[in-house]
């Protein structure tokens, strides 16, 4: 699903009334009458159904005009909430006011004259929320949050608009108080806050209406991608029938160290069951026993021991003369913090040739100086940070990276030339020309140590069997949130392992897979 910010959206509105003469009026009709048919498929045109329309002065409100005069149109018994003075409509929303009988519209401005809807409100069927729009920056207060509360309360479906009034359309962000809507009907793109948190929790189920906006309106690469399962299984490659291990990739894993082996044995089978064709993991010499006990269908390769398992700068050359012959690279799971460790990874990140992975302690080494993304040899790397690990790579504290997961990862990522894959519910896939996919699939019951581990064996593993970075970072994501859709499905959230993910990881590719032939490959 293509994505846009409500800057876009507006941005595109305008070009289709002043560049390509499609009147703000038609644009209004069309969505209004978009929204009414979406109503009618969930709730059916049965006569005498109840609908109200809780509408604003703005544009919203008057796609909420339109909306009860096709409502009404179609028998549905229909009330008008307007809150505001009727002064205080005007525009196009004003034209469609006044197409409406005016015994089915009540102007609400204050707190008091609302509440003399509240019955209204508890003996619709159906509660339409057209107060605000993609444009609202502001919190919501005032006779406006009363509103919000009585859509909220009143224990009826509600069809929210374009976006859920107070659902800030590019964040994602709650302006104090939102709509929970059933269904969301948006129009032309989906928005960005539809699909950040938390204003995807109120968006319900989410209905994109085309209303003839020209594609030209909208610049290529304004739109962002919304990682659903037909946006994934795009990406997947059938495999070929004489195919052989030497066909799907080499990658070479550097991790490990005491206390930390499972971070790197989840990451090395992760990679494995993902599809590489051989998985190498370098490890400290003291663990490799051990490792070789978890990994059985990779290879372990031992490296003398800087101290008590942990890597060290006497193990660069030797690592280094190991990417010869690899296809991907991925550095950090459970590879430890100790100096030598962070120098090491240091010199690995600046002179790997390979495409490359780096997460975890990876990401700590590098964020003691980042400047060394700038001169590193690699042709594509990959940072794969949690909100915490992201605030130590670009200084800023963990509640503004969250307030702007878009804005923060596309600037890092433009800054530094590296695909920026900001983990968390709604992971932000950034890349160095700037675009940005948000992934759809995942649930809480990812929240348990290992899951970065796992995501990082995915990514490698596909980018060494060729697939490009974006495409990497893209499917990777999503697979790795989908394998885990899949484990709840089957035993619930709550007690998943990222070894249960891990299992599921070719089921879910498979799936991928038989998509392939529905959406037309």
């Amino acid at each position: 699903m293509r994505i846009v910010s409500a800057d876009t959206m507006r941005s595109a509105e305008q070009a289709a009334i002043n560049s390509y003469g499609i009147p703000g009026q038609v644009l209004m009709e069309t969505a209004g009458r978009a929204c009414a048919d979406a109503i009618h498929d969930a709730f059916g045109r049965v006569i005498g159904k109840k609908a109200i329309i809780v509408a604003g002065k703005g544009n919203n409100g008057g796609d909420g005009y339109v909306i009860a005069r096709y409502l009404s149109g179609s028998g549905w018994k229909v009330a008008v909430c307007v809150v505001a003075r009727k002064e205080e409509v005007s525009g196009d929303a004003a034209i469609n006011l006044k197409l409406l009988d005016p015994h089915i519209v009540q102007f609400c401005p204050d707190a008091d004259s609302l509440k003399s809807c509240s019955a209204l409100f508890l003996d619709s069927d159906v509660l339409v929320d057209a107060l605000f729009g993609i444009g609202l920056k502001k919190n919501i207060g005032g006779v406006h949050a009363e509103a919000v509360r009585m859509l909220n309360e009143a224990g009826r479906p509600v069809v929210a608009v374009d976006i859920p009034s107070g659902v800030e359309a590019t964040t994602g962000a709650v302006l104090e108080a939102a709509v929970q809507a059933d269904i969301t009907v948006t129009f032309g793109f989906g928005k960005l806050g539809h699909v950040l948190y938390p204003g995807r929790a109120m968006t319900g189920r989410l209905v994109v209406a085309d209303i003839g906006l020209p594609d030209a309106a909208v610049a290529p690469a304004d739109i962002h991608e919304f990682l659903d399962p037909a946006a994934a299984s795009s990406l997947v490659r059938q495999r070929d029938r004489k195919g052989h291990k030497g066909n799907y990739g080499h990658c070479l894993i550097v991790a490990g160290s005491t206390g930390k082996t499972g971070a790197a044995a989840l990451a090395a089978n992760s990679a494995v069951r993902t599809g590489s064709g051989l998985v190498t993991l370098a490890v400290p010499e003291s663990l490799n026993a051990v490792l070789e006990t978890k990994t059985t269908e990779a290879m372990t390769l031992p490296f003398a021991d800087a101290g008590r398992g942990f890597l060290g700068i006497s193990n660069g050359d030797g690592i280094l003369a190991a990417f010869k012959g690899m296809d991907a690279v991925a550095i950090g799971p459970g590879i430890s913090r100790q100096p030598e460790t962070v120098t090491l990874v240091r010199r690995l990140v600046a002179e790997c040739p390979l495409p490359l992975v780096v997460d975890a302690d990876g990401l700590n080494a590098i964020a003691e100086d980042v400047s060394i993304l700038d001169v590193r040899k690699s042709p594509a790397i990959v940072l794969t940070p949690h909100p915490g690990e992201m605030s130590r790579l670009c200084g800023f504290a963990i509640d503004r990276i969250e307030a702007d997961r878009v804005g923060v990862s596309r600037d890092f990522a433009v800054r530094h030339g590296v695909y920026l894959v900001l983990k968390g519910a709604g992971t932000v896939i950034a890349t160095p020309d700037g675009e940005i996919c948000i992934n759809g699939s995942g649930n809480p019951g990812m929240a348990t140590g290992g899951m970065g581990d796992v995501l990082t064996g995915v990514i490698v593993s596909l980018l060494g069997q060729g697939y490009s970075c974006k495409d990497a970072c893209s499917l990777g994501v999503f697979l790795h949130g989908y394998a885990a859709d899949m484990v709840a499905e089957r035993q619930g959230e709550v007690g998943m392992m990222a070894s249960d993910v891990q299992e599921s990881l070719p089921l879910a590719y498979k799936r991928l897979l038989s998509a392939i032939g529905n959406n037309g490959r």
